[in-house]
């Protein structure tokens, strides 16, 4: 503890067990009045399920939590809120049939309350978006609302109930750069003032611009800890992992043939989201097309247009050549087009389905699964073991139910899922959120040999550093209207940050080369 500074929080010897495995061995440490401590670790290594118990959703099996000197009652939501601790979880916990205000201000006040309070409640929450940069409308209904909106919603609740010590796991893993850069610009100035910080991320350039400290978790245990002026983000991701993190090397790819053409597609706008506006769209064999903007910009549109979700209202979708005339999932799936969905509990998997269930889930439906109505549950199991051992899924094993990994191993099972059926068209949405710095590494390895094996990549992200390291050509969408196609190294991450705002869309605002 720093001379002159409290103590706002300490946890002593937290475990945790879920039967055979031990999420959270003997973990101890303690942050300070004004301080922000990253937790860092591979996925499954217990960082949520600890913030869980801190948070009083867990109760741990021995162990216990001190918030400004006071012990809290194990498994109590309640005592850790009006203690002064506040969540923003890496999984959403909002009711998508209310308002973005009855979110944010459900439990503090009566839904019912007088006009004049919830007036109050209004300008307050319109008062935090601004001064925090995360833009959303109090009256829309969360249902409408984009995964990067929804995580804007997720911290402007946390905020509004002003909180001492604030948990952000994985808060930025759906903002763009300039949105995190205007986040933490606001939080140090509350971090000024006393708050303190548990922020847990795996981009490790976010933990070196913000955490004043680092404890890593492996396996469970603590095994280490430094202050970040102290230590770089290679050391960081060696203490993590317990050897060095190498990055692919990334060749050009070489275009084949048009496997999806899209020409002038336009898809109504649904809610708050808007459609497709007349787009034209080509993804090619050996490529990788990277899309980069603003989430809620169309991507979703995008995604569910080329998996199969919709259908274009106007213009023509070309699949290997040939015109489509309606359009299903299940015609996506056959002709070999693979998901990555954006979000992986929605659409991804099935909460309460195990993890070989999970596995199959878009290919049960004939070889090598099943044969005359009858699935070959020992084949299917074989299947989801490779998955689990090739792309290291944290887990008991595969009769764990998904709903209990955590963000990033449900992630990795999603990939293996779609990735060890060498699809030709691979839709990878998001594909890296939530993993850690190796996971990462492996799947833009797999990606790229994908491409190389002759598949077209459609990569949609909002992480810039990714687009422009794995992209062949990028576009940028913005309002549903998509840019030209950018060749690798054509543009600056700033150029396309004026295409990202919609300004690049002016007449005469772009001359091709």
């Amino acid at each position: 503890m720093t001379q002159g500074t409290a103590e706002a929080l300490r946890l002593s010897n937290i475990t945790k067990r879920f039967g055979d495995l031990t999420a959270n061995d003997a973990v101890s440490f303690s942050v300070d009045e004004g301080e922000v401590v990253a937790l860092l670790g591979e996925n499954g290594a217990g960082k949520t399920t600890l913030m869980n118990i801190l948070f009083g959703q867990y109760t741990p099996d021995s162990g216990t939590v001190e918030v400004f000197g006071e012990t809290l009652p194990a498994g109590n939501s309640r005592a850790a809120l009006d203690a002064g601790v506040g969540m923003v979880h890496q999984h959403f916990t909002l009711a998508d049939n209310m308002t973005v205000q009855e979110n944010i201000t459900l439990g503090v006040r009566p839904l019912l309350s007088l006009g004049l309070e919830r007036a109050a409640a209004r300008k307050r929450i319109v008062e935090l978006s601004e001064r925090f940069h995360l833009a959303v409308s109090p009256d829309a209904r969360v249902g409408s609302l984009s995964v990067g909106e929804r995580q804007r919603v997720e911290i402007l609740k946390a905020l509004y109930r002003d909180v001492r010590i604030l948990i952000l796991d994985e808060p930025t893993a759906v903002l763009t750069p300039q949105e995190a850069d205007d986040l933490f610009s606001t939080l140090k100035q509350a971090i000024a003032n006393g708050l303190s910080v548990i922020f847990i991320s795996h981009k490790l350039h976010e933990v070196m611009a913000i955490a004043d400290r680092v404890v890593v978790l492996r396996h469970g245990k603590v095994v280490g800890g430094v202050r970040t002026a102290d230590t770089d983000t290679h050391a960081l991701a060696a203490m993590m992992m317990g050897s060095q993190a190498e990055p692919p090397e990334i060749a050009p790819g070489k275009a084949g043939e048009a496997l999806v053409e899209l020409r002038g597609v336009s898809t109504p706008d649904i809610g708050n989201a808007p459609g497709l506006k007349a787009i034209d769209l080509t993804l090619y064999a050996g490529q990788i097309c990277g899309l980069a903007g603003v989430s809620g910009n169309g991507q979703a549109a995008l995604a569910d247009l080329v998996g199969g979700m919709q259908s274009a209202a106007r213009g023509e979708m070309i699949l290997y050549g040939n015109v489509l005339h309606g359009w299903s999932a299940r015609q996506a799936v056959h002709n070999g087009i693979a998901r990555i969905p954006e979000d992986r509990h929605k659409t991804g998997t099935i909460a309460d389905f195990d993890l070989t269930e999970n596995a199959i889930l878009e290919r049960y439906n004939g070889a090598p699964f099943s044969r005359r109505g009858w699935l070959d549950w020992g084949r299917a199991r074989r299947f989801a073991e490779e998955i689990i051992e090739k792309f290291d899924v944290r887990c008991p094993g595969p009769e764990t139910r998904i709903r209990l990994l955590s963000g990033g191993n449900m992630q990795k099972l999603i990939l293996g899922r779609v990735l060890e059926a060498q699809p030709r068209i691979i839709l990878a949405n998001q594909p890296v959120r939530g993993l850690d710095i190796g996971a990462v590494n492996y799947v833009h390895r797999q990606l790229l040999d994908a491409r190389d094996r002759g598949a077209a990549v459609l990569l949609i992200s909002e992480d810039l550093d990714e687009i422009m390291a794995l992209a062949d050509v990028i576009h940028v969408i913005a309002d549903g209207r998509l840019s030209p196609a950018f060749g690798r190294g054509e543009m600056t991450p700033a150029e396309l940050g004026i295409w990202m705002s919609g300004q690049g869309f002016g007449a005469g605002s772009y001359h091709a080369a």
